[in-house]
Parts: structure tokens; sequence; C-alpha cells
């Protein structure tokens, strides 16, 4: 099997046919030919059907891992090649929530530090961008923590506050701080209970023996926290869910009982991230310190690093 095999069927996925996939890699329509007809010899399966031109189902698989390896070459052949200047590619995953505020002074602080380093930028939840990441789809990732991946190297970068918000309307609306017991008594907007941010928020519940009550269970901390700037209902949310200079009529409540969201930076064990991966968690380090000062309920500071369990004893991170 070789490179340029796979890059050809790589062609074919991303242009859709062989007379396309030529073009795209600089070669005639019969070179592609001759190679997936090597391809297909070589293991055994049609990768495309020729009718359609559209990649077979086994087609797809060679083609998910053989992006993989050719990253991985490009990769090596960037590493070994620079010296001082560090050049490459880098897939990163972002919570819509970090993403607002963190970009804005992380991707120009990357062109600036590492010009020839390019980013991609991916947007999801933690639930959607680990398994991308232990896939290899990404080289790192900002989420929440804890990681349970024995895979993945983790390092905190910042703790932010969770919070309630509702509208000025709700009868909770003239509180500064409620208690877990008192969220209990009117329904909520919950992330479903098998999000990251959901297991939190029942932990905490739980230890003060507190059932809350979901309104409604959705997937999607930006869209929860839009539709209780809405009015929908009042939600708990990140500190950082909510724009900094939003001006609207919502109230950000105080939940003493929750502890602090952790965030931080993942990354695959094996193989080590490249250069270019590498560079943009020494500028994400730094960005982060530098803009969280400006964005409220957000702490670079290690101390904060530990969130605290409800109830105030310290929790150890795994």
């Amino acid at each position: 099997m070789e490179v340029r095999h796979l890059a050809s069927l790589i062609a074919i996925a991303e242009h859709g046919s062989f007379s396309a996939a030529a073009r795209a890699i600089g070669t005639v329509q019969s070179n592609v030919s001759a190679h997936i007809s090597r391809l297909e010899k070589e293991l055994g399966v049609q990768l495309v059907d020729r009718q359609s031109g559209r990649l077979t189902e086994d087609g797809q698989v060679v083609v998910e891992r053989g992006r993989r390896i050719i990253n991985e070459l490009e990769d090596i052949e960037a590493d070994i090649n620079s010296t001082a200047v560090i050049e490459g590619d880098t897939r990163l995953g972002v919570l819509g929530t970090t993403g607002r505020w963190l970009l804005p002074s992380f991707l120009p602080a990357l062109r600036a530090a590492q010009p020839r380093v390019r980013a991609t930028v991916y947007e999801g939840s933690t639930s959607t961008l680990l398994p991308r990441l232990v896939a290899g789809d990404l080289d790192a990732a900002f989420v929440n923590f804890p990681v349970d991946e024995p895979d993945l190297d983790v390092e905190p970068l910042f703790a932010e506050e969770l919070l309630l918000i509702c509208t000025a309307g709700h009868p909770w609306a003239a509180l500064e701080s409620i208690t877990m017991q008192q969220l209990a008594e009117h329904p909520l907007l919950l992330p479903p209970r098998n999000a990251q941010l959901r297991r939190i928020i029942d932990r905490a519940a739980g230890s003060q023996r507190a059932s809350l009550q979901p309104q409604v269970e959705i997937d999607g901390v930006r869209l929860i926290t839009s539709l209780a700037l809405d009015g929908f209902g009042p939600a708990i949310v990140p500190a950082t869910a909510l724009p900094r200079h939003f001006a609207g009529d919502i109230r950000r409540i105080a939940v003493p009982q929750l502890p602090r969201r952790l965030v931080g930076w993942a990354s695959r064990r094996r193989p080590l991230p490249n250069k270019a991966t590498r560079a943009a968690l020494e500028v994400a380090r730094e960005a982060v310190r530098t803009a969280g000062h400006d964005q409220p309920g957000v702490s670079a500071d290690p101390r904060a690093m530990h969130p605290v369990r409800a109830g105030g004893a310290p929790s150890v991170r795994p």
C-alpha cells in the first residue's frame, strides 16, 4: 500500500469523481484509476462504486484512516524540517462558550507568534470533541474536566463559575444568590443527564438532598442560554455562556453550592502532538492569562484550578 494510492482515494472522496480527483492532485485520470485498482486488489474489497463515483462503506473506512496516516506523515516532515520556525497544521476543538471569549485573543496571538502554523477550529461539546480527539480527527481540544481518557494528556487552563440566569420577571429575579433547595422549587432548563455539566449539577444537588426538575433537557449550553435569555425558563450555565457586554434584561444569580467548572487542554499521548499543536498550547496558556482577566467569572489562578465540591470540601482532580 502506497501513500499516493491513499491520496488518490481521498481526492475522490473530497472531489466526487476520478477526473476531478486527478485535477486536484495534479495527475491524469488513468493514474487515479490505476491507484484505486491497485489499492482494491491489495485490500480485496471494492472501494469506489464506478457507476456513481461514490465511496463504498469500505472505501469510507480506508479514507478515514488514510487521512490520519497522511496527516502524521506531513507532521513528521514538518517537525523534522522546522528548526526555529515552526510550520504545520493543527486541528483544534473548542467549547462554544470558551471559543467566544478566548479565540479573539488566542488566534491573533498564534498568528503573531507562529505565522506559519495553520489552525483549523471545530466547535463542539466535550462529549463530541473527546471521541474525535481519541480517534485522531483532532490534534487537541479545549474541554470540560475531568477527562477520563487514559490515552489523553490534559492540562487545566482556567476555572469558571456556574450561575443561574433568569429574566427580570421570574420569581427569583430579586435574589443575589440561591440554594440548591430553592432551585428544586421551579423547573429548569438543563443539559441531558449524560452531559458533563449536568453531572456536575446533579452531584451538587444530590449532596444537598435536592432534586432538580428539568423543564426540558437540551444538549447545547449556548442554546440553553439563548432560550433562557428569551424568557423560556431559568438555567444554570457557565459564566462564559453570557456575552461579556450583554445588555439585555437578564439576572445573574450566584449558586454558592455549585463547584466551579474546570476547562483545559487535552491532546493524545500517542502519537506525540506535532510542533504546531505544541506551539498552540504555549500560546493558549498566555491567551487565557491575558484574556481571562477581562472575562467575568473566569480565573486562571492555579488556586482556582481545583473545583470545590458542594459543601466546601476541595475536590481532587484525577
